[in-house]
């Protein structure tokens, strides 16, 4: 997909933010391969996004169940205190498997990569990311909530 040069500078910056940090590293052969697209986020920065379309195609569908919001919200009505919190880089913190990295690999004016951690642009990454919240937070359950990358807590004040 062509870039138009103006965006280079950014792209060039946003990749190498995500090789320092240890989510991807350059290879230089794979069978699968994606481009990568640049969006511009409301801050006028530029996100990378890779677009997994063959990948994709070739996945099935996981139908880990999601919860559905109203359920959340119903759960929470007879608590006092209500707290919630967002996954930062959710789907970052999930490594995949050394044998399946190359798979998730994109192609950049510069290098060729491959991701080492889950990217945002596979069609599993949300039923992926509840099946592993669902499976670490199983036994707080009755005070932790779980919905895709936000974790609502309720609880009752004591007396």
């Amino acid at each position: 997909m062509p870039i138009h040069p103006s965006k280079h500078d950014a792209i060039k910056t946003e990749i190498d933010k995500l090789k320092q940090s240890g989510f991807i590293y350059p290879i230089e052969y794979t069978t699968w391969v994606s481009d990568h697209v640049p969006i511009l986020k409301k801050q006028g920065t530029i996100h990378v996004y890779t677009k997994f379309h063959d990948l994709n195609l070739a996945c099935p569908k996981e139908n880990f169940p999601t919860p559905f919001i109203d359920q959340i919200i119903d759960e929470c009505v007879e608590h006092e205190i209500i707290s919630f919190m967002d996954g930062f880089l959710r789907y970052n913190q999930i490594h995949i498997l050394h044998v399946d990295q190359q798979k998730n690999s994109f192609t950049s004016l510069w290098e060729t990569f491959a991701y080492k951690v889950m990217p945002i642009g596979l069609k599993n990454v949300g039923a992926t990311f509840q099946r592993v919240m669902s499976y670490y937070f199983h036994d707080f359950a009755h005070i932790i909530l779980k919905y895709i990358d936000d974790l609502t807590t309720c609880s009752k004040l004591q007396s």
